[in-house]
């Protein structure tokens, strides 16, 4: 693999690149001032038709990175399937088709699908037979396609593999390896990746043409993340996260485990404790999962407890604080967890965990980090309030959804309208398939349902019910 070393100037305006004057004006009127590091080391390499290893994570912007090289080699008037990106989850899935749509805003009719799996097949095939120039999928998903004759492959000119590593500790190689190989071999491939398993290389050895390889390290700013070391014992781990909660008081928390019992144990605990807490883990079915991050990201849940598997893709605005309840044995995991908070200039806070046992753990830690680590003791950690850390915002399960054409504008209009309340008091809305979750403010949350189930949404009695924390 050729070696790029990766000093991208970040911050160089996009009509650097060879993009076209619409597309330049469609990234203008986006907000997309200046590249990202990514986007700077990337596009040169990508726009010129070379293959790609990336080290990228989760809010580096590299969604545009491989969407704007995916968008500059299709050919609208050719209606076939030209791009695919292949996805872990559908949540990622959801948020790659809606920024490559919004990059597409420059040439007309660009049609962009997703594939994945918890959805019905029917609707899916349906709108292959009416064609697609972009498909984003999960590669299950993707595979029943290509076995049923609904996916054509041969027209690709630019597969996307995002984040590979995390495909991989899903068990996909293989999947990756099947669907690479019904694609035409003279390609252009892109991997991109936020840690770097050994499975990564074989994937690009046996995938790639000669690619160009950019490994940006994973940082964040130390002016909007303030981290914090405490020493526990192993017996009074979990109790330490209720008095992290209480002391601090963040509105929203991320905490972290490495395995999906401590998971469950701490969720078990903290709801003990009286905190809204949820957890996140692979054993969820997908609507378990679509109903935790529509709740954590709305607001009305305080704490999600996840594993590193599962919280990949999530990417959450507003986050105030990351809890490393145990340490991670890979420095990288330990960067991309903190990095989670103190986003858009927003201060946030990265607290750790550790017993004896992980000391060498933090050694490691402090090595890449380039420093020591502050630590404070836990006897300084004193309830900030009796009162209990309650969520600002309850959400509201509709029956019905995208398929009802449902759009978070009806639900707004018979809450704003008939219902009687003010646009303040409602938060994110989150229209699904067969359900909408519709988030409000504690204060108003039973009396918002008994009105909905009382009036109309655009012109049908509706059945909507707080949902079960």
């Amino acid at each position: 693999m050729n070696s790029t070393p990766a000093q991208p100037q970040a911050g160089t305006a996009f009509s650097a690149l060879p993009l076209s004057p619409a597309m330049l004006a469609t990234l203008a009127q986006l907000g997309y001032d200046e590249m990202t590091p990514i986007q700077a080391a990337s596009l040169p390499i990508t726009l010129a038709g070379q293959d790609l290893v990336a080290q990228a994570k989760t809010g580096s912007g590299k969604t545009a990175a491989f969407g704007l090289a995916l968008l500059h080699r299709l050919d609208p008037r050719r209606f076939d399937v030209q791009a695919m990106v292949l996805c872990p989850t559908r949540e990622l899935a959801d948020q790659v088709t809606q920024e490559i749509r919004r990059l597409a805003r420059a040439e007309e009719n660009i049609k962009v699908l997703t594939l994945c799996g918890g959805a019905p097949m029917r609707p899916q095939v349906d709108s292959l037979i009416h064609g697609a120039h972009i498909v984003v999928g999960t590669p299950g998903r993707i595979l029943d396609h290509i076995d049923r004759g609904s996916l054509d492959l041969s027209g690709i000119s630019t597969l996307v593999l995002d984040e590979a590593d995390r495909m991989l500790d899903m068990g996909f190689f293989d999947d990756i390896a099947y669907v690479a190989s019904r694609c035409p071999k003279e390609r252009q491939t892109l991997l991109f990746s936020a840690t770097y398993p050994p499975g990564i290389d074989k994937l690009s050895h046996r995938f790639l043409r000669q690619p160009k390889s950019l490994k940006l390290e994973a940082t964040h700013d130390n002016s909007t993340i303030r981290q914090r070391f405490y020493e526990v014992e192993e017996g009074e781990r979990l109790n330490a996260v209720g008095r992290l909660l209480d002391h601090f008081r963040p509105a929203s928390t991320l905490a972290f485990c490495n395995t999906k019992a401590r998971c469950r144990d701490l969720v078990e605990l903290l709801r003990a404790q009286g905190y809204q807490a949820l957890a996140l883990h692979g054993e969820l079915e997908q609507r378990e999962r679509d109903q935790v991050l529509v709740q954590f990201a709305n607001r009305s849940c305080s704490v999600l407890v996840a594993t590193d598997v599962a919280a990949r893709g999530l990417d959450i605005a507003q986050l105030e604080a990351v809890i490393n309840v145990e340490i991670t044995p890979d420095p990288e995991v330990h960067v991309h967890r903190i990095g989670r908070t103190g986003r858009a200039d927003q201060e946030g806070w990265a607290f750790s965990l550790v017993s004896m046992d992980e000391m060498g753990r933090v050694g490691n830690l402090e090595q890449h980090h380039g420093g020591e680590f502050e630590w404070h003791p836990l006897a300084e950690l004193t309830p900030a309030s009796t009162d209990r850390l309650l969520p600002p915002m309850v959400t509201l399960q509709m029956l019905g959804g995208r398929k009802e054409k449902i759009r978070p504008g009806d639900i707004l209009g018979a809450l704003t309208g008939e219902a009687g309340f003010a646009k303040e008091q409602i938060g994110k809305i989150n229209v699904l398939d067969m359900s909408t979750y519709i988030a409000v403010e504690r204060s108003i949350a039973r009396e918002a349902v008994k009105r909905l189930n009382a009036g109309k949404v655009k012109g049908k009695k509706v059945k909507v019910r707080l949902l079960a924390e």
